[in-house]
């Protein structure tokens, strides 16, 4: 529509002003709607700084968003003309009185007889609303009051959806009601079973048990089936002190059997214990499968439709485990992330709550169901990086971890410690923690010979483990770290291993020791932590003692359901270091940078890059072991599940037995 309006000359300056206002406003709002995109970001990396930022960017737009709405015109101006209009009065006694003296004030000394009437003319035209500009931009609409409210309405909604995802499960999902069961450590004589139950009413809580494989047998005649329910005695209390858990061990079971236990409260589930040390399971055609995976945000990615407690990644495990029959799944930290998006505490409770609730999710039972769990602890059950050994907030950290994790976990390798060893079937396993012994990042250079990651008894522990004789039939040794072996992740890499370079090489030249030693096994090493996968072969210096075929091979796998780096953060470093000619060796890359005596009689070697993949909120690793008939040299074969598909396949094969032999270098892609 469009109009003229005759605006009297006085008024114009205000008409400018009006103007100029409008442009300034304009021009401070457009840089606003950068806060959508924030919510936005918030769904792909839940980065704890984000959701004040948010909220504080919404107070400053809707702000400016009203005074920019109330000061707009709603009109264009199309045309701006200015005339004057010139009147004679013919007669001087017609002049006014102060007109005369201003003229005679001024020199002149006749009296006007003439006067100027001034007029604007502008041409105005209604603006017309731009829906998709006005929504995209998050820029008032003056010609609609609908779009303008569309727009703020979705800006309110996003940061709505940043509040839900902050506060929703924290404050309406604390699941203190929650009633459960899981497996936990099942080795070839015993299972470990987590029960809470806060139910007073469902006191004491009866545990039965039966074997399953024994009501399969066909001839009842000649061996009577043994499928009674079994007492395995009962829990008589439970109270606040252990968030009302309590573990349970099933003793005096048969290797590779299968059997379903029973508890009073209603909760069930079947598992068959582990083969033999150095045996495979005749369930499984004579495989061995585990699963190993870490990191868990439930409802994430942020879905305003799903339940405030879902955790997809469970439900990628749940539709392949069955198929695998997996052993367990070997969960390496960060089943919690206290600090993500928003720390809401440091007690005691407020870390039993996280653990409650992804125990309460809609998609746990059936990722649970027959599955026995086994975790190492990492730096988002205490906080982000963490590295100040047993100080606060530690002690109120581990209390939920203990309760729900350690106490259905594998033996300890000492006594009060928190990292543990076993042996099932073909394999042998040292999870390491690499967070309560460690020396502080920052202490010291990554090639202090003081800095520590595991602390002595631990460090001696492992090497202990790596160099003792293993089991007839193992041929696989395992080392379990929460943070990536390899020096290749360039991001924060002094949490790694990369930042403890001299522990980690006496570490690497044990593995390479059995891997060059005549006793057939191979070693592995598995992390997490990083929310991408990497394959990475540990290859020994050239020229060394040890030949290429010793090298070890870490496979490092994550999140399960978490975010994932949309940029490259993982590369080969260089081989180093190379001498001076100030009796110092040096080296540096994009950032370490290496300064080392020069007696030290190790070279930091590159480590070979075998498969890098960063995409996916989803991913888990399924290993699978198996030594061929008329072969004694086992093989192992990973698959890389990516947001429930395999996306990668790999071949390993053990060293043959009394010599080294070459490994796989194909990778197969499934």
């Amino acid at each position: 529509m469009m109009s003229e309006r005759v605006i009297p000359h006085a008024y114009m300056p205000g008409a400018l002003l009006f103007m100029g206002i409008e442009t300034v406003r304009a021009s401070e709002l457009r840089g606003l709607p950068t806060f959508p995109c924030l919510s936005l970001l918030l769904t792909k990396i839940p980065g704890h700084f984000f959701p004040p930022i948010i909220w504080s960017l919404l107070a400053v737009y809707l702000v400016s968003f009203g005074i920019s709405f109330a000061t707009t015109s709603p009109y264009e101006v199309l045309a701006d003309e200015l005339d004057i209009i010139t009147t004679e009065t013919g007669d001087p006694d017609d002049v006014p009185s102060d007109v005369e003296e201003e003229a005679k004030a001024n020199g002149n000394k006749e009296t006007p007889i003439e006067e100027l009437d001034v007029q604007e003319t502008v041409v105005l035209e209604e603006k017309q609303p731009h829906a998709l500009f006005t929504v995209l931009s998050g820029l008032p609409s003056p010609g609609s009051m609908l779009w303008s409210a569309i727009t703020v309405a979705i800006n309110l909604l996003l940061t709505g959806m940043v509040t839900d995802l902050v506060y929703n499960a924290p404050y309406l999902h604390q699941a203190n009601d929650l009633s459960f069961a899981r497996l936990g450590f099942v080795s070839d004589t015993s299972a470990n079973i987590l029960v809470r139950e806060p139910r007073g009413t469902e006191l004491p809580i009866w545990i039965s048990y039966r074997d399953e494989d024994a009501r399969e047998v066909q001839n009842a005649a000649l061996r009577p089936p043994d499928d009674a329910w079994k007492s395995a005695g009962q829990i008589s209390w439970l109270s606040e002190d252990t968030d009302y858990t309590a573990a349970i061990m099933i003793k005096g079971l048969k290797p590779d059997t299968t059997y379903r236990y029973a508890l009073s409260n209603n909760h069930s589930d079947s598992f068959t214990t582990a083969p033999r040390a150095g045996e495979t399971s005749r369930h499984n055609q004579g495989s061995f499968v585990f699963f190993h995976s870490s990191c868990i945000k439930p409802h994430f990615p942020y879905n305003p439709f799903s339940h405030p407690l879902s955790v997809p990644g469970f439900q990628a495990v749940a539709a392949v485990k069955d198929f695998f029959r997996a052993q367990f799944m070997l969960f390496l930290g960060d089943f919690i992330y206290i600090d993500v998006p928003r720390r809401l505490g440091d007690s005691p409770e407020t870390y039993r709550r996280e653990y409650r609730q992804v125990y309460a999710s809609p998609d746990w039972g059936d990722a649970s169901r027959g599955l026995p769990w086994i975790h190492v602890l990492d730096d988002h059950e205490i906080a982000n990086d963490w590295d100040q050994n047993v100080t606060a907030p530690y002690p109120a950290a581990v209390d939920p971890w203990h309760h729900y994790h350690t106490s259905v976990n594998p033996p300890a390798v000492r006594k009060d410690t928190t990292y543990f060893s076993f042996t099932q079937g073909p394999a042998s396993f040292f999870l390491l923690d690499t967070r309560r012994y460690r020396s502080p990042i920052t202490s010291a250079n990554a090639t202090d010979p003081g800095k520590s990651m595991l602390g002595q008894d631990q460090l001696n522990d492992l090497l202990h483990w790596l160099r003792a004789t293993p089991t007839p039939g193992v041929r696989w040794k395992f080392v379990v770290s929460s943070v990536p072996f390899t020096r290749n992740w360039r991001l924060n890499s002094g949490d790694t291993w990369a930042g403890y370079l001299v522990e980690r090489q006496r570490i690497l030249e044990a593995m390479w020791d059995v891997g060059a030693s005549s006793q057939g096994v191979g070693v592995v090493v598995l992390s997490g932590d990083r929310h991408e996968f990497a394959a990475t072969e540990l290859v020994p210096p050239e020229g060394g003692k040890w030949p290429v075929q010793a090298s070890a091979t870490e496979f490092s796998c994550s999140p399960l359901n978490m975010f994932w780096l949309p940029w490259r953060t993982y590369w080969e470093y260089p081989s180093v270091p190379s001498h001076g000619d100030n009796g110092v060796v040096q080296g540096e890359d994009r950032l370490i940078k290496l300064v080392v005596p020069v007696d030290v009689s190790f070279k930091y070697v590159a480590d070979a890059s075998k498969r890098y993949h960063p995409r996916g909120n989803s991913k888990f690793g399924a290993i699978e072991l198996s030594t061929p008939v008329k072969s004694d040299q086992s093989v192992l074969r990973y698959r890389l599940f990516v947001n429930g598909r395999v996306t990668w396949s790999y071949l390993l094969q053990s060293p043959a037995k009394g010599s080294v032999v070459g490994r796989a270098k194909d990778a197969v892609w499934g």
